[in-house]
């Protein structure tokens, strides 16, 4: 099975092109402009190709408020391009979305069917593209993650250790709740959805989840990494989201049903937690 995966430079591109290797062609923004049909167009060129994995996208939330032309040409017009694209060659695609397509009310875990509702302009822009590549290619597999972490880019993992090193005290927010989810813990999902979806008569196309369990919040994904992470541990205090003001509002519920892709493709919720220690030790910065 020959990949061409489109955003190869970011968290979820990088893993998912280390866990391919030969087996895909990996392209990052340099290499292949999702904003450019031509460039697209040559990126899925040849007879090798079997699948489309769209990695690519405008994730600087808070950014996207003072931008959102370039937002919206990236992860509206650009992901339909690229299933556009892929439809005409008669390929499949699976694009990487989000949990901020959704408003974050109530307490139940999101479900694939829910309406979306965003509450910012990076989420408004997810959920563009998400309907764009739903009406240009029939075969497409939507797969909404949230709160992604890992070894490469920039992360909230990341974020506490480097500022564990400089300050005593953090204050990290209590009140929004989701599921971490490590980079690599996506990049085999996608890998089983593509083994899944170039089988003969596979027809389970449309949206699906997956993130970290179990459901924490902000504070609490903090206290785990000091508490599996080597070096200063700061005081965490939790604050609400009142008191940590941001350009962009966020989703205080971020929580995502995942029971249908486990009905479907078997891909159970991994333990974030678990995957936090690999993350840390691949970063050489888990405790001894």
């Amino acid at each position: 099975m020959k990949l061409v995966i489109l955003g190869a430079g970011g968290q979820v591109g990088r893993a998912l092109a280390e866990r391919t290797g030969p087996a895909a062609r990996a392209l990052d923004r340099n290499s292949c402009d999702i904003c450019d049909p031509a460039s697209v167009a040559r990126a899925l060129s040849g007879p090798e190709v079997e699948l489309v994995v769209n990695c690519a996208a405008y994730t600087a939330v808070d950014r996207a408020e003072g931008d959102a032309e370039r937002a919206y040409a990236v992860n509206a017009r650009g992901a339909e391009i690229v299933a556009r694209t892929a439809a005409d060659r008669g390929l499949p695609v699976i694009h990487l979305s989000t949990d901020y397509v959704y408003s974050g009310a109530g307490s139940e875990p999101h479900r694939e069917d829910e309406p979306c509702a965003p509450v910012n302009v990076y989420g408004a822009s997810k959920a563009a593209g998400d309907a764009s590549v739903a009406a240009a290619n029939p075969r497409h597999l939507l797969l909404r993650v949230s709160w992604v972490f890992g070894v490469h880019g920039a992360n909230f993992v990341k974020t506490m250790l480097r500022l564990g090193r400089e300050r005593d005290e953090l204050r990290i927010v209590a009140d929004q709740t989701g599921g971490p989810t490590a980079a690599d813990d996506i990049a085999a999902a996608i890998i089983r959805l593509a083994e899944s979806c170039t089988r003969p008569g596979f027809a389970a196309w449309g949206t699906y989840h997956f993130c970290g369990a179990p459901a924490t919040n902000w504070h609490g994904f903090a206290e785990a990494i000091f508490g599996r992470a080597r070096g200063p541990r700061p005081r965490l205090v939790a604050i609400t989201s009142r008191e940590y003001p941001t350009p962009a509002a966020r989703p205080l519920n971020s929580t995502l049903d995942c029971r249908r892709i486990k009905e479907v493709f078997g891909i159970e919720q991994p333990d974030w937690r678990g995957s936090l220690t690999r993350v840390l030790t691949a970063l050489g910065e888990a405790a001894a």
